[in-house]
């Protein structure tokens, strides 16, 4: 989440594009050991981010997803994981502007390929936080699927996610 993308942190830049694609309120979760070392993430200070702390990170993404799912106020809520810095403000403000006319789930889609950040109405705000843990997002989703809008964008970023240094290259 620190690593160097563009002169900034990955994650800032991934705040920067929600922040900027129109998001309200921005809720980042962390695990514990994390919490103090995002200073140089910035954009951690705005009035806009909150940060919700993940107490067992070793249950795998969809437990930070529960847990912020848990601590958000607004509505769509849009899911986009903090390693995905090359998705545009454009895209978020699309994705934002199809909920305004059709609220529903919603998922970016480029090339073909559905990617994020997804967009949930705050009415299902509930199932996910109260999923089973063993579940993940697509299962939490499953009943829910089949009203699916997809939102055609020119964003390659939607798919590109970084899990190592080396993905940057």
């Amino acid at each position: 989440m620190l690593a160097d993308v563009g002169g900034q942190p990955m994650l800032n830049r991934t705040i920067r594009c929600l922040l900027d694609g129109g998001v309200a309120e921005v809720v980042v979760v962390l695990a514990p050991e994390m919490d103090g070392a995002m200073t140089s993430v910035a954009l951690l200070a705005d009035a806009r981010v909150r940060i919700a702390v993940n107490p067992d990170p070793s249950r795998g993404m969809f437990s930070s997803i529960q847990i912020g799912m848990a601590a958000t106020t607004g509505d769509p809520i849009l899911v986009l994981p903090g390693d995905m810095p090359f998705v545009k403000a454009e895209t978020v403000a699309a994705l934002l502007a199809a909920y305004a006319r059709e609220p529903r789930l919603i998922s970016p889609q480029c090339d073909g390929r559905r990617g994020h950040p997804i967009v949930v109405p705050a009415g299902l705000r509930n199932v996910i936080a109260g999923a089973d843990q063993t579940a993940d997002l697509s299962a939490a989703l499953g009943p829910f699927k089949h009203g699916r809008l997809i939102v055609e964008v020119a964003d390659r970023g939607i798919l590109r996610d970084v899990d190592l240094v080396e993905d940057l290259k």
